[in-house]
């Protein structure tokens, strides 16, 4: 674990219209919290779209044809590769929320909408670490992690029914 501050470079763009969306220091907040201990250093890009969007990255990404909540874009950077200029490492990757997904499932589960944001931010700032849920095993250590992470920014368990 690392200890200390983490340097922690967010940029949070809107692509869908901003009523009801979290603020930008709330992402950088929740991805401070995911990141704390973990890395010393992060610079990732978070981007809240519209089903459209969001529904044609997560088809030409993953082959699924639809919109999803969040995708997690690790940056996968080779050892020698110049780096465009204003970009420095660490790099940690991109995170792409899509607004209308979030706000629908919010409602199903009788959520808050920012403790939705919060999670799936948690969620995929994890997945830009390395966790991973593909087995049962994989998934019960990533979600008590996310459980202790939103505990700590005072919000209710995402997975209790």
């Amino acid at each position: 674990m690392t200890r200390g501050p983490t340097r922690l470079d967010v940029a949070v763009s809107y692509a869908a219209p901003r009523a009801g969306l979290p603020a930008a220091v709330s992402f950088r907040r929740w991805i401070a919290a995911a990141l704390d201990g973990r890395i010393r250093e992060a610079d990732l890009a978070i981007r809240i779209v519209g089903t459209k969007e969001g529904r044609a990255l997560n088809r030409h990404y993953r082959g699924k044809d639809y919109a999803t909540n969040v995708l997690s874009f690790p940056a996968d950077v080779a050892d020698g590769v110049k780096l465009p200029k204003g970009v420095v490492m660490p790099l940690l990757g991109d995170l792409v929320l899509c607004a209308p997904v979030v706000a629908r499932e919010a409602r199903e589960q009788k959520k808050p909408l920012a403790a939705h944001y919060a999670h799936l931010t948690v969620h995929g700032a994890l997945h830009l670490l390395g966790w991973d849920h593909q087995d049962a095993r994989e998934a019960e250590c990533m979600e008590q992690l996310e459980r202790e992470i939103l505990a700590g920014l005072g919000i209710d368990d995402p997975y209790m029914a």
